[in-house]
């Protein structure tokens, strides 16, 4: 336990940023993460040193939870507010009941198939990589658990919800998901973890407190 650290991630940086950022401050050759957040995303991210690094495998198969904003009424090409719009369906019509209706409808097991910006593999190369040279491949669908989700508000125009889910669940396509099933469109715009296992955002440091 001693060579964990559990970071709060700022926004606008990769996880590997931040590793990079904790070999440098402590001069450590052997760091990893486990649980990939996007750049966008903010909270725990769980940095192991030295011999925690063998822990990896274990502590990345933990259940994740999440406070989601999402905006309702269009989507994205990368089902997050970085993408391109592909949809602009407005949300007319639309009843706070129906959003919250559809949102509970995910608890539980099902199939999500992953988006194309993900760090995901196809034929030896990242699928994000592929995204970028305007490549779209067939992603198989891959069994997610969305074992609790409470909804904090819900807006005219977009929704907030905590989620707890299993290893692997993209939070951004459950949204653009919801959205779907809407028929009005949906994408993720802000993202925060707040526990990765055991590990809970009070008890995260700031970068800027390490440093």
């Amino acid at each position: 336990m001693k060579d964990i650290l559990i970071i709060d991630k700022p926004q606008g940086m990769t996880s590997h940023d931040v590793v990079d950022a904790v070999r440098r401050k402590f001069n450590i050759r052997k760091v990893g993460h486990c649980g990939t957040l996007d750049p966008m995303a903010t909270g725990v991210l769980v940095i192991l040193m030295n011999q925690a690094t063998r822990l990896s495998a274990r502590l990345c198969c933990d259940e994740k939870e999440y406070i989601c904003r999402m905006t309702l009424g269009c989507a994205t090409d990368t089902h997050d507010g970085t993408g391109n719009v592909t949809r602009a369906l407005g949300t007319k019509g639309m009843t706070a009941q129906l959003v919250r209706d559809t949102i509970m409808s995910f608890k539980g097991r099902q199939k999500q198939i992953p988006p194309m910006i993900s760090a995901k593999y196809h034929k030896g190369e990242r699928l994000y990589k592929l995204a970028r040279k305007g490549v779209v491949v067939d992603r198989q669908p891959v069994d997610i658990d969305i074992k609790d989700i409470d909804i904090i508000s819900v807006g005219q125009d977009n929704a907030e919800f905590r989620v707890t889910c299993s290893k692997g669940t993209y939070i951004r396509t459950l949204c653009h998901d919801i959205g779907k099933r809407l028929g009005c469109g949906a994408y993720m715009d802000s993202l925060r973890r707040i526990r990765s296992g055991q590990f809970h955002i009070k008890d995260a440091f700031t970068l800027e407190a390490i440093q």
